[in-house]
């Protein structure tokens, strides 16, 4: 059964299609979670329907076109998702929800599992050399600074949450701005939030999705998202390495506030996400 939301999603992304001369009879939800995904059947579309992240950004629209421009301009490289050539890719609002539309990719539905490290790290390392000539607008790892202030702000003392706990998230985050935020590092256009669950695999190759976070930052901010993330579904520092050695990466001292930098952000996302959705208590 589809909860509310899932259901004004699809609501709101068949109305859209419909509007670009669609067929969308057969849309259906393939994915909840941060975001909603929206299959646009029998159209080779799918919307991305922000929900739980529309809270990250003051402007969803800047952030939404900055996604689309960047995914644009990797479309001919085919290392990323296309936005679709059937609509306007947007970004649309459409009953008080942001959504982008991209290409279908045919590709295998487990994010959850880890892939060849190897062609994972040379995925990233091609990802970051097709970005690097990009220069249209984008926010700054500053902005990104804010987002997670932002958030942070938005935590409210419960039983499980102290308002101390509260400020010592605060404090860790500004011990950061030195090391991390506040650094003097090469930046380029960024993916801005590297996970397998934005990886799709296809029969021949690794496609990356889900822009939405775009920025231009340090290469670090990728890579360290990336280690995370592998770290968080069980990679050991054996499959860690390997991944980090096919990207090329050689300066593990500078990669490791970044990695503080992502958990820091992770957990203030999930105590976030806890509050607001919370387990019901047992009667």
């Amino acid at each position: 059964m589809q909860s509310g939301i899932e259901q004004r999603a699809l609501a709101a992304a068949r109305r859209v299609g419909a509007g670009h001369g669609l067929a969308t009879e057969q849309a259906e939800v393939i994915h909840s979670g941060s975001n909603v995904l929206v299959r646009l059947s029998p159209a080779p579309v799918v919307a991305r329907v922000m929900t739980g992240t529309v809270v990250l950004h003051a402007d969803p629209r800047r952030w939404l076109e900055r996604e689309v421009s960047v995914l644009s301009f990797l479309a001919p490289t085919g290392v990323a998702v296309a936005p679709s050539p059937l609509m306007t890719p947007g970004p649309h609002h459409v009953d008080g929800l942001w959504m982008t539309f991209s290409e279908w990719v045919a590709h295998e539905r487990h994010p959850q599992r880890l892939t060849d490290p190897d062609e994972l790290g040379r995925a990233l390392k091609v990802l970051h050399e097709e970005l690097r000539s990009f220069d249209g607008d984008l926010g700054t790892l500053m902005d990104v600074r804010g987002d997670i202030e932002r958030l942070r702000r938005l935590l409210r003392p419960s039983l499980t949450l102290s308002a101390e706990k509260i400020a010592g998230l605060r404090a860790r985050l500004v011990a950061l701005d030195p090391v991390v935020f506040r650094v003097s590092t090469p930046v380029q256009a960024l993916h801005g939030d590297v996970s397998l669950s934005n990886l799709l695999s296809t029969s021949n190759r690794l496609i990356w999705n889900d822009f939405e976070d775009t920025f231009r930052g340090p290469v670090h901010w990728d890579v360290a998202s990336c280690v995370m993330d592998l770290q968080t579904r069980g990679g050991d520092a054996g499959y860690v390495q390997r991944m980090l050695d096919a990207y090329g990466w050689v300066d593990d001292e500078r990669l490791a506030p970044f990695i503080s930098a992502q958990k820091l952000y992770n957990e203030i996302w999930r105590l976030y996400d806890e509050q607001r959705h919370p387990v019901p208590t047992p009667r």
